[in-house]
């Protein structure tokens, strides 16, 4: 008898998202990969038909803190990856911090990796820490199998995890050409800044504390180090549209750079931010309603690459609710699960289409963390890792809705377009209609893997 994997499976849909762009398509899978994509019915062959729903590859997610171990009572990979899934997420790269140890060395690098027991539900990657005086063991942990390493330009919130000066980046850039992966950067230079006139409990007092002029610095000596070393260099969670001229000058220079935002700088803005309302706080900071759309236009005209989570969860207690100092709260927005519903809410409006979309959260981010050949499209060979969901389909997001641990988030009472029915992961269906199911994931070690 033949085993479950040995059988061929195919999936229809009237709108498949392949490499030709959306069609109507049969894909074939067989070993939890896809071994065609068919133009016709394939006879004698159960199919499994979601008629005019999309069905496009599984997303990635290559900026996500999940925080275990060490604090797991902020997020876990048992949660996270369950949010993960019930968005159509089918791959998350976890960051080097907030977990104890950070990921700054091979030690801590493989306990992370014995915390995963039987938790996942999607796969997982995993970024290194650049901090200083730790070159040796950002080189071990480049053998170890990590994508990457991310580096901190400002504080990062965790003592364990400090800044990168000139030096230390320069020093990591040349380990990580060596090893051909990219730094990740943190980009926010710290300057002198005029104090607010504004109360702690005012958005406007935080906003006024990290001005876009931190990210432009940040990004001008991050390009002066790429000519120095020829290091690819990502800056994480763009939010100053001001730095986009100096990144397109960049990449037409053919620096190795490349750029991502997160659906709170492309879907929210200062403007709409009360007094209080902490849960919004993040770093960089959510900017105003016309350097949101000026993140759009740069996203629709290639200068930034693609759109990821920058899932950064706590516990309530470190949102500061009750004071609603925004400068004493925990930054960071709990979103994993939510990319999708939220980018297609706000792309449609501006004309943005499907292709577009899965260009955004699936072919590009897994080209970057170096998956490209297995992860981000529906092709031959390929992973079968599938999102089933409809564009028209809309719903109101209520706490009961999220999956990750704590159910705090901005988007909560919004109305949002674009409904997750199905995901699968290498073929097995392990989210349907809010169900998760078995978890199915694996952990990925190395580039190309």
């Amino acid at each position: 008898m033949s085993k479950t994997s040995d059988l061929v499976q195919v999936f229809h849909a009237e709108r498949v998202l392949t490499e030709q762009g959306l069609m109507e398509a049969w894909i074939k899978v067989r070993q939890g990969k896809v071994s065609a994509v068919l133009s016709e019915a394939p006879k004698d062959t159960e199919i499994t038909s979601f008629a005019h729903s999309v069905l496009m590859p599984g997303l990635v997610d290559s900026h996500v803190h999940i925080n275990e171990p060490g604090r797991t009572e902020w997020e876990g990979f048992f949660t996270a990856t369950q949010a993960a899934i019930a968005g159509g997420v089918t791959t998350v790269v976890d960051m080097p911090l907030n977990c104890i140890p950070v990921t700054t060395s091979v030690a801590a690098l493989n306990a992370k990796i014995e915390a995963l027991g039987d938790q996942l539900h999607a796969d997982i990657g995993f970024w290194g820490g650049v901090i200083p005086n730790h070159e040796q063991d950002l080189k071990a942990l480049t053998q170890a199998g990590i994508l990457g390493a991310k580096a901190f330009m400002c504080h990062s919130g965790i003592d364990d995890f400090p800044a990168s000066d000139r030096e230390t980046l320069k020093q990591a850039m040349c380990v990580l050409k060596e090893a051909g992966a990219p730094l990740l950067l943190h980009a926010e230079l710290e300057s002198p800044v005029t104090e607010s006139e504004h109360e702690a409990s005012s958005y406007q007092s935080y906003l006024d504390s990290r001005p876009a002029t931190w990210e432009v610095d940040a990004i001008a000596l991050a390009i002066e180090l790429m000519r120095e070393t020829g290091c690819a260099v990502h800056i994480v969670h763009l939010s100053a549209s001001e730095a986009l001229p100096m990144i397109t000058s960049a990449k037409a220079e053919g620096l190795p750079l490349s750029v991502e935002t997160c659906p709170h700088y492309l879907c929210l803005s200062a403007e709409e931010i009360a007094d209080k309302q902490t849960q919004f706080k993040c770093a960089p900071p959510i900017r105003e309603h016309t350097n949101r759309e000026a993140l759009w236009k740069g996203l629709g005209q290639g200068i930034i690459d693609f759109i990821v989570s920058d899932h950064s969860p706590c516990t309530p207690e470190l949102k500061c609710f009750e004071s609603g100092d925004f400068h004493d709260a925990w930054g960071g927005i709990s979103s994993l699960q939510l990319g999708l519903s939220n980018i297609w809410t706000e792309a449609h409006k501006r004309g943005y289409t499907l292709n577009q979309l899965g260009q955004w959260l699936c072919q590009r981010p897994a080209e970057f963390t170096g998956l490209g050949q297995r992860k981000g499209k529906i092709a031959p060979g390929y992973d079968a890792d599938f999102v089933v969901w409809s564009p028209e389909n809309s719903f109101v997001l209520e706490p009961a809705d999220l999956r990750f641990k704590h159910k705090l988030s901005p988007y909560l009472g919004r109305s949002l377009h674009g409904q997750v029915t199905h995901t699968y992961l290498r073929g097995e269906l392990v989210y349907h209609d809010g169900q998760v199911l078995a978890a199915q994931g694996r952990h990925i070690l190395g580039r190309g893997e």
